[in-house]
């Protein structure tokens, strides 16, 4: 019996730990920091590692901070699902009430920093990655919400991915995706990473001077809800488990969580804290490795 059980426990480490890397840290363990939610969403994490993250359908964001635990941060979101902050510490979201890409000013108030295209409403912001100069990319798949009005349709011609300039251009740089999701870009923003969920697929691009995309090419299986990276440049999936692939695109980590992961980000006040929403809840993973700003 002894043996057996002592079998199942290396079984169950090896799947959640793997032996492919060393980048969680030692006698590390998952920890649930808070549950009750409906479905978690969109960390995202603040110069000062608090990391903020949706229960969408409640239409709440709520902060966790690595001493003092989760908080209700506002409970006006404009239904925000993926989000990042700004180089000035800004949380920018994405709110698909309305459709729209929203920034919450110190006083939490909602400011729009973009809706409509081509004259259209936009199909459902997903996700979002700030670029070191301000730019942002962001996801447009269609999943059909039971709080939009009635009569609300797909309006664009495709699920595609856009870039909004700093000055507030607007372009879009992908439109051949089945359903694009989760995205994240390297720090020094010369390489944007990005999903097709339902074609289980990532995508590596080289990002040019103007924001469009450029070298189309495959990086790694599974699809992915939401995104990370961390400091040596390995990207975070989450595909029924968290997924690390290092940067050439060769699976290094498999970390199971007991409920399916959303999304994912690196907080805490070192940065070495990998925070995950799963569902009904968030949890925890102390890591050697840290994130990136």
């Amino acid at each position: 019996m002894k043996i057996v059980t002592g079998l199942v426990l290396l079984m169950f480490c090896s799947a959640v730990f793997g032996q492919k890397s060393n980048i969680i840290a030692r006698n590390a363990k998952i920890e649930k920091v808070g549950t009750g939610y409906s479905f978690t969403e969109g960390p995202a994490v603040a110069k000062d590692g608090k990391v903020y993250f949706t229960d969408q359908p409640n239409d709440r964001i709520y902060v966790w901070d690595e001493k003092k635990g989760v908080s209700l941060w506002s409970e006006e979101t404009g239904r925000s699902n993926g989000m990042y902050f700004n180089a000035d510490n800004e949380l920018v979201s994405c709110a698909d009430l309305n459709n729209q890409i929203v920034l919450f000013e110190k006083d939490k108030k909602m400011q729009v920093v973009y809706e409509k295209y081509d004259g259209k409403h936009l199909n459902g912001p997903n996700d979002l990655w700030i670029t070191p100069n301000g730019g942002i990319y962001f996801t447009d798949p269609y999943y059909h919400r039971n709080y939009w009005q009635e009569g609300h349709t797909e309006v664009q011609d495709a699920r595609g991915v856009y870039h909004l300039s700093p000055e507030g251009k607007i372009i879009r740089v992908i439109d051949d995706y089945k359903q694009p999701n989760g995205l994240i870009g390297t720090p020094d923003g010369k390489t944007l990473y990005v999903a097709d969920i339902n074609d289980r697929k990532i995508w590596k691009y080289d990002i040019q001077p103007d924001g469009t995309l450029a070298n189309k090419t495959f990086f790694a299986p599974n699809g992915s809800d939401g995104m990370t990276i961390d400091n040596k440049g390995n990207v975070y999936l989450t595909m029924g488990k968290v997924w690390v692939y290092s940067p050439k695109g060769e699976l290094i980590q498999e970390i199971e969580v007991p409920e399916s992961p959303s999304n994912v980000c690196f907080g805490g006040k070192r940065k070495n804290t990998l925070f995950i929403t799963a569902r009904t809840s968030v949890y925890t993973l102390k890591m050697k490795v840290k994130g990136v700003d």
